[in-house]
């Protein structure tokens, strides 16, 4: 009988244990930022002027920028991941799931720079490449205060415009490439 009294205790305990290590109540959801760009949340002038260049730069190949309200969370490291973004997508008809790209906004260019140095170095490790399939392009552009983030995986593309979008993009602002 003691042995049973023990492992209804060492039970009732790990349930315990376990109860107070679950988290619970409003914490327990993930949510992200507040600040996100969606539907309801004014585009700021500096988000607006980097959609516009973005725009311009696809259309030189053809190629147009959507607004859209999928949801799409990037692979982020913490400055990327706290800032205000907005989701576009470059339109290609015979992949139309793809093309994804977000724009966060900084207050100033240089923190807008330490974001896009801290997103290529978070890429290239361990932790940021579990994220992604092996073989996903990266491209991060910072421009003004804005950071522009855009992972295409060239082996799963289905329509032949996707490099086109890389192309576009690499064209704006400065790069960080993730080795």
């Amino acid at each position: 009988m003691t042995r049973l009294v023990r492992l209804v205790a060492l039970v009732a305990a790990l349930a315990g244990a376990l109860a107070a290590c679950a988290p619970s109540g409003p914490a327990a959801v993930a949510t992200f930022p507040a600040t996100t760009l969606g539907p309801d949340t004014p585009l700021t002038a500096a988000v607006a002027r980097t959609r516009a260049t973005i725009a311009a730069a696809l259309g030189e190949r053809q190629l147009i920028l959507n607004d859209t309200q999928a949801p799409f969370r990037p692979a982020e490291a913490p400055l990327l991941a706290a800032a205000p973004r907005a989701v576009y997508q470059a339109w290609l008809p015979q992949d139309p799931d793809r093309g994804m790209l977000v724009v966060y906004e900084f207050p100033d260019s240089a923190t807008a720079a330490a974001a896009a140095a801290e997103q290529q170095r978070y890429l290239a490790s361990g932790f940021g490449r579990v994220q992604t399939p092996q073989g996903t392009v990266h491209i991060i552009r910072s421009l003004d205060t804005t950071v522009i983030l855009y992972d295409w995986l060239p082996g799963a593309a289905q329509d032949p415009k996707a490099p086109d979008v890389q192309a576009a993009l690499e064209t704006l602002g400065i790069g960080y490439p993730v080795s």
